[in-house]
């Protein structure tokens, strides 16, 4: 049983060793959308001061 892989998992060896450039393209993707820079205090201080504040019931016209 310690030698038991699922077909998933075989899967995704056998898809990383036939295109070993995935992993790499993945993480520039990743970067691209998840990883932002850090934003300062002041940055941080004045998006908070510049954000509405929403109603409790944001579907009612009043």
């Amino acid at each position: 049983m310690a030698h038991y892989k699922s077909d998933i998992t075989r899967f995704l060896e056998e898809l990383k060793a036939t295109k070993p450039e995935l992993e790499a393209s993945q993480q520039e993707g990743r970067a691209l959308l998840w990883d932002k820079a850090p934003i300062s205090l002041d940055e941080q201080r004045r998006a908070q001061m510049a954000r509405v504040k929403q109603k409790a019931y944001v579907y009612s016209n009043e």
